[in-house]
């Protein structure tokens, strides 16, 4: 969704975010090239690996439903190739994987039981944790915020510093809060030192030169603008993650009454997808042939999807980042996060740390 998406502000921003939450882009990224499929549920094993030994044979597997963020990207190859190698059939586990849209926000979907694990942004879930969804964090899958500001060296931007004066535009509805903490940072009143605009979904404001500078997913819309013809070399960019700024973006997440009840199941899932993500880094072309299976004909490239998955890569796998902490939450990103909603009117309260994520699950797994 939405190479989409931060969060924060006052009380009106959190009725723009509720109104607004289902145009999520987490997709990180909903730009024109990017339009719903069909479909794109389970069943498209490939080459099974050898049986897990917590799969009974002959048993009847386990139906999982994983209701994604967007519709079938790179952002979530890692489920769509643990489909493919058998990973979940292999854990006793029959996985059907719901493809999201503009119209479908995932926090109601597992809360009201139309599915049992959900993937969306971190804010989105406090949020939805906030009005009492009886839903937990069960695995943090990007480690890293893929947002950015991106803006065009003879704009005079270097620093946050410079954007004073300027127009900045975000696609709003829930994933401005990251680049209000900055003007925060800077001290820079968004109505009055700059004009912060609404941004569609294209990059087509940013390309016309209608904004100084435009909000992108490093994944997604960043991409966008390079394959415009625009050489890197001639853009200036200021990362979220460098300013300290930066929000968790893609997650896992199920109901919490499910979960009690299905915690093996939980972290075997949890397992298969790992191992599944695991596979799409190293083999980013693998990853991708599971991707164009089920992108909807004619709403994207392999150049671009392969691209992306590159880029999450180094969302997922930071450099310098413990590959076996894959799937770990970390608590003092997780703090930034909610302390960063809390100011910005994203959550009114608090959020609690006891209740609101768990490594449990991946814990399990990892055994």
């Amino acid at each position: 969704m939405r190479g989409q998406q931060g969060k924060l502000r006052g009380g009106l921003w959190v009725a723009s975010f509720l109104m607004l939450m289902a145009l999520l882009a987490g997709c990180g990224g909903n730009n024109a090239a990017n339009t719903p499929a069909a479909e794109a549920t389970g069943g498209n094993a490939a080459s099974a690996p050898e049986p897990a030994a917590s799969a009974e044979p002959g048993a009847e597997p386990v139906t999982v439903k994983l209701q994604l963020k967007w519709v079938p990207q790179a952002q979530f190859a890692g489920y769509f190739l643990a489909q493919d190698k058998g990973y979940y059939a292999a854990e006793g586990l029959k996985v059907e994987i719901l493809p999201g849209g503009p119209d479908i926000v995932p926090e109601q979907q597992v809360a009201g039981g139309s599915a049992d694990i959900g993937v969306d942004w971190v804010a989105s879930l406090l949020t939805s944790q906030e009005q009492e969804m009886p839903l937990v964090q069960i695995a943090q899958i990007f480690q890293k915020s893929g947002l950015v500001l991106v803006s065009k060296k003879e704009a005079g931007i270097t620093t946050p510093a410079d954007l004073k004066g300027k127009k900045v535009g975000n696609w709003m509805g829930g994933n401005e809060f990251e680049i209000l903490a900055l003007f925060d940072k800077y001290k820079l009143d968004s109505g009055k030192d700059l004009n912060f605009t609404k941004q569609g979904f294209t990059m087509d404001q940013f390309l016309g030169g209608e904004l100084d500078a435009a909000s992108a997913m490093t994944y997604n819309e960043y991409q966008v603008v390079l394959e415009s013809g625009i050489k890197a070399e001639v853009l200036s960019v200021i990362d979220m993650n460098d300013e300290g700024v930066a929000m968790l973006e893609d997650n896992l997440f199920a109901n919490k009454e499910w979960l009690e009840a299905n915690k093996e199941t939980a972290a075997k899932f949890v397992r298969a997808s790992l191992k599944g993500w695991a596979d799409a880094i190293a083999d980013p072309e693998a990853a991708v042939d599971s991707v164009m299976k089920l992108a909807e004909e004619g709403s994207t490239t392999r150049e671009h999807q392969l691209t992306m998955m590159t880029e999450v890569a180094k969302l997922i796998q930071p450099e310098g980042f413990d590959a076996s902490k894959l799937g770990y939450t970390d608590a003092a990103a997780f703090q930034q996060t909610a302390d960063i909603a809390l100011k910005f009117g994203v959550i009114k309260t608090a959020a609690d740390m006891n209740t609101a994520y768990t490594n449990e699950i991946v814990e399990m797994a990892a055994k």
